[in-house]
């Protein structure tokens, strides 16, 4: 236990000073904001993995496995790895060419002030849950590896806090760098741990064939509208939910040509796809290894059936390897999480109301902003009850109902209008909200009939008369329309 500690200790020490490091490349808001357009193939690819590969992927994903079977996991991994294929392929090069600073901007020039905002303040309150889960799992985290000397609340505080340190110094640079590195010990420490468990159990075709025997691989639901309905429902709130999102189109924009930004988003999906299932091999096999601790902590706090497994059956190294590639994971993912919705409110918000006067001013606005917004998903995350798993779903609701229909019309359609992307916003949050109030389990799912009045009512306004005076045309930018390397 002490050496696992002491490890600890050690790593994070490391891997924050390697994010402290990255500070040196940062020399404007832009830099901070998007590592000046400069990231190559390897390392896009790398921070598009380890932003999805947090906290849900290794502890919410495998435990929601366990109680509920393939079928309840439909939003992650099946949405969210579809989310990275979809951007790269009808997105990246779109957005790319336009050389924005955050997705917020594309609202702007799209449909205007008001929609800027809007989509800027949904995507801002999307990003609380997703960052509040990863803080969360860091208090887990410490807590386990300390033998519960350090209490989950403190876990919280000192994770939020080192990961604070480089985020708010070293920005888009910090992060990529140390995602890049980070995305190597998950890979690693990963592959190890399956090795030693699938040792230990009789190799993969055993848990295969014991979670087939127990109805764990029935993905599709029963064949009731409803049932249908709801299902699909949750698959899409990450597939299209997550495609309007700034450490998306954050990763997409810090890429050195549309190429790489196409390339890795699909890349990045894929293999965040098959990896997923490495930690869920992992959780199901504790079922074989130690049925009684599963019983138990699936009655209790099934987010620990994993950590406890490796606790309790493994040896030092191999606890090592483990929580290091946990820790890596987490990391990686809070921190760009932490970054994201920071840049996009100081950029779409905050810059209209007190335009800077200079780019050291809006730079070191956008560091305080992070700062601010640490200190507030870390008291989301000491007071919350929801379920890593659940926190990470319920975060994209919001963007699916309000900015996923204006951005893919507005990108698609050319005829989508100013005065349709509003009535897309605010009929899809009404009625999204309305029915969370009054039937949260209800025959339509509230999401899913949100998106349909989004669709809706930029449809019709976009074809009725036009009240709003139209948007003026985007003019291309310069890399719009050049050949990319």
């Amino acid at each position: 236990m002490n050496a696992l500690l002491w490890f600890v200790v050690l790593y994070w020490v490391i891997s924050v000073g390697i994010g402290l490091y990255a500070t040196r490349f940062v020399k404007s808001s832009k830099d901070y904001a998007v590592a000046g357009r400069s990231l190559p193939m390897s390392v896009v690819t790398a921070t598009v993995f380890a932003t999805w590969f947090g906290s849900e992927a290794v502890l919410g994903v495998s435990s929601t496995f366990l109680k509920e079977g393939l079928g309840g996991i439909v939003a992650d991994p099946f949405g969210s790895s579809l989310c990275l294929i979809l951007v790269g392929l009808f997105f990246a090069k779109r957005l790319y060419r336009m050389n924005l600073l955050t997705i917020g901007d594309y609202y702007k020039k799209r449909f205007g002030r008001a929609a800027e905002m809007l989509v800027t303040i949904c995507i801002v309150i999307s990003y609380l849950g997703w960052v509040a889960a990863q803080i969360k799992a860091l208090g887990l985290v410490f807590n386990v590896v300390s033998g519960g000397y350090i209490p989950m609340h403190w876990g919280m505080i000192i994770g939020a806090g080192s990961v604070l340190i480089y985020t708010l110094m070293g920005g888009m640079w910090a992060v990529a760098i140390t995602d890049f590195l980070q995305m190597i010990i998950v890979v690693v420490g990963m592959l190890y741990i399956g090795y030693e468990v699938s040792g230990m159990v009789g190799g993969p075709g055993v848990v295969i064939a014991h979670a087939a025997e127990a109805g764990k691989f029935n993905f599709w639901p029963a064949a009731e509208l409803k049932d249908v309905l709801w299902f699909f429902a949750a698959w899409i709130t990450m597939m299209l939910g997550s495609i309007p999102q700034q450490d998306v189109f954050q990763r997409v924009m810090s890429s050195k040509n549309e190429n790489v930004a196409r390339n890795a988003s699909v890349l990045g999906g894929v293999i965040y796809f098959f990896f997923v299932f490495i930690p869920i091999f992992l959780a199901y096999s504790a079922t074989l290894i130690d049925p009684e601790m599963v019983s138990r902590l699936l009655e209790t706090d099934s987010q620990l059936v994993l950590p406890t497994l490796i606790m309790e059956k493994m040896p030092v190294f191999a606890q090592v390897m483990f929580f290091g590639a946990l820790l890596s994971a987490i990391r990686s993912c809070a921190s760009a999480t932490l970054l994201a919705p920071s840049v996009t409110f100081t950029e779409n918000v905050l810059k209209e109301i007190r335009p800077w006067k200079s780019d050291r001013e809006f730079l070191f606005s956008m560091r305080a902003v992070v700062l601010v917004f640490t200190i507030g998903v870390t008291s989301l995350a000491l007071n919350s009850q929801s379920s890593i798993y659940e926190m990470v779903e319920n975060a994209y609701k919001v963007t699916l109902v309000a900015a996923f229909v204006p951005l893919a019309f507005g990108v698609y359609w050319p005829r989508a209008s100013r005065q349709g992307a509003l009535m897309a916003m605010v009929l899809g949050l009404v009625s999204w909200i309305t029915l969370e109030y009054v039937a949260p389990d209800g025959f339509w799912p509230p999401q899913l009939a949100g998106l349909l009045f989004s669709i809706g009512g930029m449809v019709v306004g976009s074809l009725m008369p036009q009240v709003l005076a139209p948007m003026p045309p985007m003019m291309p930018t310069p890399a719009e329309g050049s050949a990319q390397p």
